[in-house]
């Protein structure tokens, strides 16, 4: 199922989509934290460095907050803060 646009999306829709995509951000910063710490442990203790991961967790954030910045400016159009 393909995701609406902001702009076809009631306004329950938008609140509702974006309170899910901000703890959703949340969550997301918070295991890319953990996966860089596990890098750096891993990176110390074996020498070994498994970079690969991050790269992928921030690419999920970058296309969440595009997507959040989308509805809050369809928001802020409908004079709804």
């Amino acid at each position: 199922m393909k995701a609406k646009k902001p702009s076809e999306m009631s306004v329950e829709e938008l609140l509702k989509t974006q309170k899910t995509i901000k703890t959703t951000i949340k969550v997301l910063i918070l295991i890319a934290i953990v996966l860089l710490l596990i890098i750096v442990f891993i990176f110390l203790e074996k020498g070994f460095l498994t970079l690969m991961i991050f790269p992928l967790s921030m690419a999920f954030l970058i296309v969440n907050s595009n997507f959040l910045k989308e509805i809050q400016e369809e928001i802020a159009s409908r004079n709804l803060e």
